[in-house]
């Protein structure tokens, strides 16, 4: 009877958090949809008396989403993959080779990356980006989000590969396979869950990232997405609808893909709790 209660009450914290989540975006995905100001401010969370799904075409036109857009996505992709490259190869290294006693330093040092906030070191990124001509280019954005996500990314990637049997590489060792190998055809595969994860969380951050890119960019046609929805702000402030239409296509994206792969997130942040 006592563990029924306590299931009940999990389930209603969690159902008012949900809504206390899902009221924002019930308030913005309603006022997309509306005609006119007066109507929002009338009944912000109501049903519109007549859907205006035009907002979302003027919105993309207006704003610029399309550059926009097409910028977060090809700027959060290219520096998630690369990370994840990058991560797992020294992962692989400091997990399964141990090639020598540095390894557990080397892992400690990776982890003093994390506990240093990237705001923080906004100054030194900003005359690094400047002395390799970098600024007003991608690179001043690619270069950055994938060395600042590469220390959480090889600390999960390393929980995980610890947990693997070294059996499989005994194995494989015995067929003839050398490191390479091992690493391409037995180890990455096995650790796609974790891979779907990080790369969730990674692409996330690279997404919503707004310093970076207001600073490193000033050409509009690289501009992305979070810092083209303040100018679009600015200049659109007051028409609520055509906001709220351009804050959904920044959401959207997010929603689908965490939707698609959902199950591979949660298989990585279980998997390793499972296996060890």
């Amino acid at each position: 009877m006592v563990k029924k209660i306590k299931s009940s009450m999990n389930h209603v914290v969690l159902l008012a958090y949900l809504a206390v989540i899902l009221f924002p975006f019930l308030f913005v995905l309603f006022s997309s949809v509306k005609a006119n100001n007066v109507e929002i401010a009338s009944n912000p969370f109501g049903l519109p008396t007549e859907f205006k799904f035009s907002n979302y075409a003027e919105a993309w036109v207006n704003a610029k989403i399309s550059t926009y857009f097409l910028n977060s996505l090809y700027i959060a992709v290219v520096a998630s993959v690369v990370t994840i490259l990058i991560s797992s190869m020294a992962s692989f290294a400091l997990t399964r080779m141990r090639f020598n006693k540095l390894s557990p330093w080397l892992f400690q040092l990776i982890l003093i990356g994390i506990l240093i906030p990237g705001n923080a070191l906004l100054l030194p990124i900003y005359n690094l980006m400047r002395q390799f001509n970098f600024l007003d280019t991608h690179w001043a954005l690619l270069v950055p989000y994938t060395a600042n996500a590469i220390p959480f990314t090889i600390v999960i990637l390393t929980a995980f590969m610890r947990s693997l049997p070294s059996e499989i590489e005994e194995a494989a060792v015995v067929d003839g396979l050398r490191a390479p190998s091992i690493f391409a055809r037995i180890i990455m595969p096995l650790t796609v869950p974790a891979l779907v994860t990080v790369f969730i969380v990674n692409f996330l951050g690279n997404w919503n990232e707004f310093l970076l890119a207001n600073y490193f960019l000033s050409e509009d046609s690289l501009k992305t997405l979070p810092v083209g929805m303040v100018g679009f702000r600015d200049a659109y402030n007051i028409n609520y609808a055509q906001m709220s239409a351009g804050i959904v296509y920044s959401v959207v994206p997010v929603m689908v893909i965490y939707a698609i792969l959902q199950e591979k997130i949660i298989e990585g942040l279980t998997a390793g709790g499972v296996k060890g």
